[in-house]
């Protein structure tokens, strides 16, 4: 490995190195084949409910548009990271340039923003379609729809993209070995020649923010949510709101769960193992459940997909 040593005169780091998972070969390549098993049923869930939602003009609504983005979203939400990863696993040098790290924090980051605010706007669009169901169709209209999409998007990629550049813009002298999976800002922060407390605060003051008010906005949505849905005469309406509301929740639990564990306590100390752990559930595990949850709940998806597939008996 091409460890750059500490310097007096802050010698600059060119590359930086992925530690990963510190274990024997056998290993590596078991944990190697089980994360690309992974990565390709979670491409493959996904991208087969974007094209279901693409192909099925009965489900081009409002639900079933935030549903198709969010799943398209975490295509490339899981690709931003996983790939890399996976090469480290068969690679001695694990090494990844000063771009190419800054470059991944970025689009994971920006990408996972992006995915907690539209997790919100599905959650106000249950809201709107449970508790406000006569207004529902003038205010949900296909153009409002497309609008909040595009702010989720744009929102996501300009939330981090300051305090970003400020952490590469600190000086990095040496050493260069990153302990996690992933270029992430706590390991980056600890390798920085010169401490920077308030870019430090701002990176997890901008972290608090997202996941605390996404995350406060949509537990209120779905309290009201739940309300509602207590109070609907037809057992049949709560039991379709349950199933659909349901799904939604355990994929904002899983999502927002372990998010809250690594990026709002910066002053926790997690043991290396604890992040690189937490990391891999909410960037792995979570986007290979979602399309799990979203199809075995939601007959519409359920049908549309043995439509695309020609077998009525596969899902």
């Amino acid at each position: 490995m091409n460890i750059s040593k500490p310097d007096s005169n802050f010698a600059s780091v060119r590359e930086f190195i992925l530690q990963g998972f510190s274990c024997e070969w056998r290993i590596q390549v078991f944990l190697f084949s089980l994360f690309t098993t992974t990565y390709v049923f979670t491409i493959t869930g996904n991208g087969a409910i974007v094209c279901a939602l693409l192909c099925d003009k009965r489900l081009h609504t409002p639900m079933y548009m935030f549903l198709g983005n969010f799943s398209f979203l975490e295509i490339w939400y899981v690709s931003s990271t996983v790939p890399k990863m996976l090469v480290n696993f068969l690679s001695e040098k694990k090494n990844i340039s000063f771009a190419g790290c800054f470059l991944q924090f970025y689009f994971f980051f920006s990408l996972g923003t992006s995915e907690c605010l539209l997790l919100t706007v599905m959650a106000f669009d249950r809201y709107l379609a449970i508790c406000h169901p006569l207004h529902y169709p003038n205010i949900m209209t296909g153009n409002y729809c497309t609008k909040l999409v595009i702010i989720c998007w744009a929102c996501g990629f300009l939330w981090f993209l300051i305090p970003i550049a400020l952490i590469s813009q600190m000086p990095f002298c040496g050493p260069n070995v990153i302990d996690h999976v992933v270029c992430d800002p706590g390991p980056l922060f600890a390798l920085a020649c010169d401490a920077a407390p308030r870019t430090q605060l701002l990176c997890y003051t901008l972290s608090s923010l997202v996941i605390f008010g996404n995350f406060f906005l949509i537990l209120g949505s779905y309290t009201l949510v739940l309300t509602a849905v207590l109070r609907m005469p037809s057992a049949s309406g709560r039991h379709k709101a349950f199933s659909t509301c349901g799904s939604w929740l355990a994929v904002v639990s899983l999502f927002y769960g372990s998010l809250m564990v690594m990026y709002v306590s910066p002053g926790l100390g997690h043991s290396a193992g604890m992040q690189k752990v937490a990391m891999l559930f909410y960037a792995m595990v979570t986007p290979l459940f979602n399309p799990l949850i979203y199809s075995l709940q939601n007959k519409e998806i359920k049908a549309a997909l043995r439509k695309i597939l020609g077998s009525p008996n596969i899902i």
